[in-house]
């Protein structure tokens, strides 16, 4: 059987949708996208938890390094360095963000503005810009 006439057929009853998270012409990689409901988590939320899950294989000895990982994740090197950037923020500061009730509509914040807390050296100092941050939310 030779590769090109090879085909693949997914069959699901969940509700999800096959998507391509690469450039076809780059990459073969293809994820699972949840059918949108009403309200959903932050970006910068999904970030952080990408993260930790990222930082867990890097413990586990399952992937190496960012490299590796960036490999995996079909993204340069420097979006994974972005991205781990946020496993240095306060562990109640990811609760907090992890917590966040979904919304619908435009983000309360960035991932980047997490990524600015998460360069602050000091815990204390990074909590207290997270209250200047999230002081419209409370």
């Amino acid at each position: 059987m030779n590769a090109s006439t090879t085909r693949f057929e997914v069959k699901t009853t969940l509700p999800h949708r096959l998507r391509q998270i690469c450039r076809p012409e780059r990459r073969l990689a293809v994820a699972i996208e949840a059918v949108p409901q009403p309200g959903r988590h932050i970006r910068a939320a999904q970030v952080l938890a990408l993260a930790l899950q990222f930082q867990q294989m890097i413990d586990s000895g399952e992937v190496r390094d960012y490299a590796d990982l960036a490999r995996l994740g079909c993204v340069s090197r420097e979006r994974i360095s972005q991205i781990m950037m946020l496993v240095w923020l306060a562990p109640d500061i990811q609760e907090a963000v992890l917590r966040l009730p979904p919304y619908s509509g435009r983000a309360p914040f960035s991932e980047g503005a997490l990524r600015r807390i998460a360069k602050v050296v000091f815990w204390d100092e990074q909590r207290i810009q997270w209250q200047q941050l999230t002081g419209c939310l409370e």
